[in-house]
């Protein structure tokens, strides 16, 4: 594992990872991990926005409504986080940064420009049901903190119905963009992440050939 990881870190330089997945599909717990062992920074765009949605009422309400925030608050918010002087020489591991259709373009822009070029795009695949058995187990053990978002069954449902409807969109233009690297997540944890480490092996490799 430590030998795949160096050959990962080389391979990405200061380029960036972009991991999606429905609710609970585990890509807070892959993206952390995986900044830890890169030397990475993380940036999730849902904890930023839950933080911003403190002091923003209508940016609270979309959230806690299981909508996603809209494309002008993500362009205030989110975006402006790229160019922060303590990331300029990470690498960055992004957790669902640009979820809605169209955000993707600006995200890329942005990337390139701060000198962190998307290099993956991780897809977490896990099913509704999947999501919905996650997201019942994680309120009996009360695990998720606070979130309004996952209290909610029909908050969840909306959440679930957005990611369809608007990020999987989304994934498809990395895809065509030979980006993508999907993941099946229903495992245990370690063997997501051994998974996940494959995957981005595999596609440095394909790089490089292609280089």
């Amino acid at each position: 594992m430590e030998q795949n990881i160096s050959t990962i870190r080389n391979w990405l330089g200061t380029g960036s990872i972009n991991i999606f997945g429905l609710p609970f599909a585990g890509k807070d717990t892959v993206g952390i991990r995986l900044a830890d062992d890169l030397g990475a920074k993380f940036l999730s765009s849902g904890l930023i926005l839950r933080h911003s949605a403190e002091n923003d009422q209508e940016l609270a309400k979309e959230m806690n409504s299981g909508l996603l925030a809209s494309t002008d608050k993500f362009s205030e918010i989110i975006l402006p986080y790229f160019a922060m002087p303590e990331l300029r020489n990470f690498p960055l591991i992004l957790s669902s940064v640009g979820r809605w259709e169209g955000e993707e373009y600006p995200v890329i822009e942005t990337c390139e420009s701060t000198n962190h070029p998307i290099k993956a795009v991780i897809l977490l695949n896990i099913s509704e049901s999947e999501a919905r058995k996650r997201r019942d187990v994680a309120e009996t053990l009360m695990d998720r903190g606070a979130r309004q978002d996952d209290k909610d069954l029909i908050v969840f449902d909306k959440r679930v119905e957005e990611f369809i409807q608007k990020t999987m969109p989304v994934i498809e233009t990395y895809r065509k963009r030979n980006l993508l690297v999907s993941i099946t997540a229903t495992a245990d944890r370690d063997t997501v992440y051994s998974n996940v480490v494959a995957g981005l092996l595999e596609k440095a490799a394909e790089d490089t050939t292609s280089a």
